[in-house]
């Protein structure tokens, strides 16, 4: 748990960085780009599971 906290504030960090010297952000601008890259994450989380490996 502490490590997706920790992960999260870094994140925040990051984007609030690179929005400050307007850079583009090296992720998804929408929602929905964020929501695929989770889709994606779950989807090999449940293959693992099924699967055994």
């Amino acid at each position: 748990m502490l490590e997706t906290l920790l992960a999260t504030i870094v994140g925040f960090l990051v984007g609030f960085l690179f929005a400050f010297l307007k850079l583009p952000v090296p992720a998804p601008a929408t929602l929905s780009g964020v929501m695929g890259i989770v889709g994606i994450f779950l989807g090999f989380v449940a293959a693992k599971v099924l699967l055994g490996r």
